[in-house]
């Protein structure tokens, strides 16, 4: 399965193109469209996410609620375009609209790709780089991790997330894994603890009045993964690599670990693997998950377990020095249109990455023509790792 995004921020649309679902696997679109209201949501989101319903179409590769076995294509439409479409249009423009143009930028924001996408794109208008760079591309990969969710939904693998700090906020309590996954739904932090989520509520406004910004750790888990997904044959088929190498892709993201993660580096190692066991009903499985339900680079069976952490967001309305390319003058920065705390929404982009990857694995796996062949095939390889 692959899958490319197109489009910018203030562009008429974003598009998805996904290759490699199977047909006749059914398609709930309401449950998709809830996924991607999921992103738009969270305390100390900007004004953007007012303006913008991020509800899609379909534009190929379903019928009647079921995947083809063709190319799915996948449209969410910019309503704020309306408002750039002189600024983003894709008709040339004559030289005195050329002159006019207004939100030409020339100043990097420090943080950002707008500096050296110019360099390397030889831009002039760094606009040219931000619209793409935009965290608003998201929202497409959300949509093609939603369409994944689908897939996994039907082999009964689940895939949910929590903000688990927030700044200086840090929600670690000893939580089960039904309040991990029930009670972020209901914090607009997406943390489990209410008194953690007031406190983290009331930090994002002490930090907006500052003109700043704030990041944080989030944490995906993924329930009833099939063990052996992924190899330890060569270093690009290692399912934890690619996992993370997903998350490092999502705007603002700077460190992966996967269960104890860092804590590892020490902690003595019989106190870090995790035992083997085995019964007749759940077959194998470990005493502990320290490892995050890897090993060798493939699942073990094991919740999979990924923390992630997010820098602030670059934008801030208390803008840092930077350089005009034109005039090499020192300069404010030029400020976009920003969050002050984008971490609950990254909390579920990074769940979304996750899903793609887990369907990938999957589907490179097993055969999956026809969605009732995967199934099949499946329920074989169930019995023979639980039997072996």
């Amino acid at each position: 399965m692959r899958f490319l995004t197109a489009g910018e921020s203030h562009g008429p649309k974003l598009s998805a193109i996904v290759e490699g679902f199977p047909s006749n696997l059914p398609i709930d679109k309401e449950r998709m469209t809830q996924e991607l209201l999921k992103r738009q949501g969270g305390y100390g989101r900007g004004r953007r996410m007012q303006i913008e319903k991020d509800t899609f179409q379909f534009g190929s590769g379903i019928r009647h609620g079921k995947t083809l076995g063709s190319p799915i294509m996948i449209e969410i439409i910019n309503d704020d375009f309306k408002h750039w479409s002189k600024i983003m249009g894709s008709e040339p423009l004559t030289p005195e609209e050329q002159e006019s143009l207004r939100r030409v930028i020339t100043k990097p924001r420090p943080g950002h790709a707008d500096l050296v996408g110019g360099m390397k794109y030889n831009v002039r208008d760094l606009r040219n780089i931000l619209e793409r760079s935009s965290a608003r591309e998201t929202a497409a990969r959300v949509a093609v991790g939603a369409l994944s969710k689908e897939l996994l939904h039907a082999l009964d693998i689940r895939i949910y997330s929590r903000v688990n700090q927030i700044g200086s906020v840090e929600d670690s309590g000893d939580y089960s894994m039904e309040e991990r996954r029930d009670r972020p739904a209901e914090s607009s932090v997406r943390m489990v603890s209410e008194e953690k989520t007031k406190e983290a509520e009331t930090l994002i406004d002490e930090t907006k009045k500052q003109g700043n910004s704030i990041g944080g750790i989030v944490e995906v888990i993924v329930e009833n993964p099939l063990p052996g997904l992924g190899s330890h044959v060569h270093y690009d088929r290692k399912l934890d690599g690619k996992i993370a190498g997903s998350i490092i892709s999502i705007n603002a993201f700077k460190g992966v670990e996967f269960g104890i993660g860092f804590r590892a580096g020490s902690t003595p190692g019989s106190e870090v693997q995790d035992e083997i066991l085995y019964t007749e009903e759940r077959g194998y499985h470990r005493r502990t998950n320290n490892l995050g339900g890897f090993e060798g680079g493939m699942t073990t069976g094991m919740p999979i377990i990924v923390k992630a952490v997010m820098k602030p967001i670059p934008t801030l309305y208390k803008p840092l020095f930077s350089v005009d390319i034109n005039t090499k003058e020192p300069f404010k920065a030029t400020i976009e249109r920003s969050d002050a705390c984008a971490v609950p929404a990254a909390s579920v982009v990074c769940e979304h990455m996750v899903a793609i990857e887990m369907a990938r694995a999957v589907l490179e796996k097993f055969p999956h023509d026809d969605f009732s062949e995967l199934l099949a095939a499946v329920e074989r390889y169930k019995e023979r790792t639980k039997e072996y």
